[in-house]
């Protein structure tokens, strides 16, 4: 899964899009080593015909506006499952990508985990794989899981699976800019999603355990505790 990620330089993870003739970048939330759900981060994604790339501050969690009480938020969704009927409108219509540094999981017992900061190998940017609403907020509030986006994670492999059984998906920039393209059929977002970036681009080390308080910020947090 991915329940806490590393976004701290929003300009530099945005660089490899240059393929758009404009980016229209509404973000006004600054950097964070230590991103919690729920909190509004920048997404993103294009619409219809439009050649122009939208960046704007959306809730990580996603509910329909209909599931309110039915089903839960979701802050991550399994690839398994993007192709259902609550997740295969937003396949369709509602693919983002959220650009990220690194992401954290935890091992060990209760009371004593230790996290740890999964990054590629070679510090290129990370474009996790999104599904969300990226209209109009329907109660005309984007600060709210209906207007929300949720995380594809896929199973891990290899000895990412020591960490964590599960992983976001992560595109390299030209299979997030396909992933982004809104004529791309869903069959084909699958398939891209499902040939994402294997484990042997990543690597992970120990992180200080203050990162698991969400307050807790500061460069820090993502160095290993070796030094």
């Amino acid at each position: 899964m991915c329940g806490r990620f590393d976004q701290n330089d929003i300009n530099r993870l945005v660089r490899d899009f240059s393929w758009t003739s404009e980016i229209l970048n509404r973000s006004t939330a600054e950097g964070s080593w230590n991103v919690a759900p729920t909190s509004m981060r920048p997404v993103m994604y294009t619409q219809n015909d439009d050649p122009r790339l939208f960046i704007d501050d959306r809730h990580w969690g996603y509910q329909a506006i209909w599931a309110n009480g039915k089903v839960p938020v979701a802050i991550n969704t399994r690839l398994e499952k993007i192709t259902n009927r609550y997740w295969g409108k937003l396949l369709r219509e509602g693919r983002g990508i959220v650009p990220a540094d690194g992401w954290y999981e935890w091992t060990g017992e209760k009371g004593s985990k230790q996290p740890w900061h999964i990054h590629r190998k070679d510090r290129m940017p990370l474009y996790f794989a999104a599904l969300g609403w990226f209209g109009k907020a329907h109660d005309g509030n984007l600060d709210a899981p209906s207007a929300g986006f949720s995380i594809v994670t896929a199973d891990a492999a290899g000895g990412m699976v020591d960490v964590h059984d599960r992983r976001p998906v992560v595109f390299s920039a030209e299979d997030a800019a396909l992933w982004l393209d809104p004529g791309l059929p869903p069959e084909q977002a699958e398939e891209i999603a499902r040939s994402a970036l294997s484990h042997e681009y990543f690597e992970w080390y120990q992180v200080p355990k203050a990162v698991g308080n969400v307050r807790s910020q500061g460069p820090e947090l993502a160095k290993p505790i070796d030094g």
